[in-house]
């Protein structure tokens, strides 16, 4: 076989390359990754402060250096916002290099895992520890450093032990795009194969990760109701059907393909008691699925109700609730959450208030547990823990306020300085639970863009803040724990997109999956001739005249071509025309100064003016009583009885 393949080469060598049958170049995935590839991800800090000897990287082998050379003359195009030493350090990271994370690997090179920031070290990439028989090539091996980082080291490159020991997957990014205004809505189904997306341009864009390539187009889009904004989309806990929440009273539910299943009744606003009506009067503002029934959806309205529809039956819900009020009247309800089993409801109300009611036999609009004022403006986003010992509350405030279920009279930390300035912004956890993070909102004088903060449970501080936009607003985030990817909605007033983080030696399928398969190329098939339309009535011969329509309409406007009668003149007279004077012609007026002309009908009494006809007429009738003079009765009137009256 050996002998048949060197022959075959040597053969094939004395051809062009254009000769015969082409082998279709693929794009190897470290390349595709390389190009989504952040470019602030450093998780890797330096941990010594020496220099390299030789300013490069440690010694490589023969093969190695071969290999890395070629690499780096097969992209011509680096990322210009990562240093040069940092993309040395990922090839060699990817070559299987020795390095801080690991010997040399066998096999083909798997994707990079992390950028480094400097060239004289390296933190720990990935969590396989180092190999006990690792030995340098070299005496400047001596800088790396093996194992994890010792306790001596800085604030920050405990900053970095902690990013490894979370395990954050924010390397690499894709932008989800198809909104023409910031997306307000996200979900993403339990097997992590479809994302649904909301937008104040008043659509639902569903993307598939198994069927999309890389050009990230969505397959279907929706418009729920025109005119009105999405505020959230939840999924069925069996992934067959989607809530979908706007800014109109009903909500609506879809099938997993996108087709409407059928939509709430709207109550009637007539009636003032909410109990008695049939659904929400007005807005929603939230709406989810519940965690574990596939029949039920909690929603929230502006109306001041919370309501629990059964979605079998779209004519009337199953449960009103109606918060509890320092003062009577509507206070409309800013967001609802259900806890992880799907035995609590959590309803934020307008005047800053939680409200907690726990389901049980016999339960109703009475709240379990209530606390005042928990904010000092309106409340965007609750969020349960799964083991329900804490309460995550976001507010337009600009804070995040983590709350214990066994002791709600205070939060037992209040996180400041978190720029809200939408009514979608939410709460998510990681997979672990150990983090919990939630979107900023850029401010007008801020430098700094929307950021995705994340948040440790256990010490209650701050772990990371990663830019999600330099422009753009972060409204809603979720981390996938199939995927180990997490999402962040993002925009403005003219563009949204949702953003997707991940690594690909730490996230599975999702992103990695629909950016390893590139677009379709065009095949002689797809070609189509644009068709050419002969019109007989183009020629000059059978071309319509212009229209003269403007040159008629000139005409006219001018009195000498139209023959246009002048106008009479109204007030003096002016050119050699006689004016009117006291709304009269001359010889009227001349007439009247002379006394030729009275005008006495304005001094006569109307009633005389008849009666004075009155003798004439019975001597001399001319019109009805001469067809009637012969036969015409005598009129016989009675005497008058006023004597016998008086008699």
């Amino acid at each position: 076989m050996d002998d048949e393949g060197e022959i075959y080469g040597g053969i094939r060598a004395q051809f062009p390359l254009s000769f015969g049958k082409q082998l279709a170049s693929q794009t190897s995935l470290e390349t595709v990754h390389n190009t989504t590839r952040r470019p602030d991800s450093k998780p890797a800090r330096a941990t010594s402060s020496a220099p390299n000897k030789g300013g490069d990287l440690p010694s490589l082998s023969s093969s190695s250096q071969a290999w890395l050379n070629s690499l780096r003359s097969g992209n011509p195009k680096p990322d210009p916002t990562i240093g040069i030493k940092s993309n040395i350090r990922e090839d060699s990271t990817a070559a299987g290099i020795a390095d801080s994370d690991g010997g040399a690997m066998i096999g083909p090179p798997r994707p990079p895992a992390e950028l480094g920031s400097d060239d004289d070290d390296g933190g720990m990439v990935g969590p396989p520890p180092p190999p006990p028989n690792f030995a340098p090539d070299d005496d400047e091996d001596d800088d790396l450093m093996i194992g994890p980082p010792p306790q001596s080291l800085q604030s920050d490159e405990d900053e970095e032990e902690g990013e490894s020991r979370y395990r954050i997957p924010f390397s690499n990014e894709i932008v989800l795009k198809g909104h023409s205004k910031v997306v307000s809505a996200l979900a993403v189904d339990h097997s992590g194969s479809r994302v649904l997306t909301g937008s104040y341009d008043y659509t639902v864009c569903m993307y598939d990760f198994q069927g999309m390539n890389s050009q990230l187009a969505s397959f279907r889009q929706l418009e729920p109701f025109e005119g009105h904004q999405v505020r959230n989309l939840s999924w069925s806990p069996s992934a067959d059907r989607f809530l979908c929440v706007t800014g109109s009273a009903q909500a609506k539910i879809y099938d997993r393909d996108g087709l409407t299943l059928g939509e709430f009744i709207k109550g009637d606003m007539y009636i003032r008691d909410l109990k008695n009506t049939k659904g929400h009067i007005s807005g929603l503002t939230w709406g989810e699925w519940h965690p574990k029934t596939k029949e039920t959806i909690l929603t929230s309205s502006e109306d001041g109700s919370l309501r629990i529809w059964d979605v079998n039956n779209f004519k009337s819900q199953k449960q009103v609730i109606k918060p509890k009020l320092a003062r009577p009247g509507r206070v409309p309800v800013t967001t609802c959450t259900w806890d992880h089993e799907g035995k609590s409801i959590a309803g934020a109300v307008g005047d800053g208030s939680i409200q907690i009611w726990n389901l049980k036999p016999g339960w109703g609009s009475r709240p379990d547990i209530y606390v005042e004022k928990c904010h000092s403006d309106d409340i965007t986003g609750l969020k349960f823990s799964s083991d329900g010992k804490l309460l995550l509350s976001r507010s337009f405030d600009g804070s995040l306020k983590v709350w214990d279920l066994q002791k709600m009279k205070e939060p037992l930390k209040v996180f400041e300085d978190l720029p809200n300035n939408y009514a979608q912004t939410n709460i998510a956890f990681s997979p672990d639970e150990l983090l919990f993070m939630t979107g900023t909102s850029v401010e007008r004088d801020s430098t700094s863009g929307g950021l995705l903060c994340l948040f440790d449970r256990e010490k209650l501080e701050l772990v990371s803040r990663i830019g999600i936009s330099p422009t753009c607003s972060v409204v809603q985030c979720a981390w996938h724990p199939r995927l180990n990817q997490i999402f962040a909605t993002a925009g403005d007033k003219s563009q949204g997109g949702c953003y997707i983080l991940y690594d690909p030696t730490l996230s599975e399928r999702g992103a990695l999956v629909c950016m390893g398969r590139a677009p379709r190329k065009k095949s002689v098939d797809d070609f189509e001739a644009k068709p050419v339309i002969h019109n007989p009535h183009a020629l000059p011969l059978f071309r319509d005249l212009p229209s003269r329509k403007r040159q008629r309409e000139k005409i006219l406007k001018d009195p000498m071509k139209s023959h246009k009668p002048e106008l009479p003149i109204t007030g003096p007279g002016h050119g050699g025309r006689v004016g009117t004077t006291k709304g009269s012609l001359l010889t009227q007026y001349l007439l009247k100064q002379g006394g030729l002309i009275k005008e006495t009908w304005m001094e006569e009494d109307p009633r005389e003016a008849i009666l004075k006809y009155a003798d004439v007429a019975a001597k001399d009738p001319k019109y009805i009583a001469p067809a009637y003079a012969q036969t015409q009765p005598e009129t016989v009137f009675a005497d008058s009885d006023s004597e016998e009256e008086a008699k």
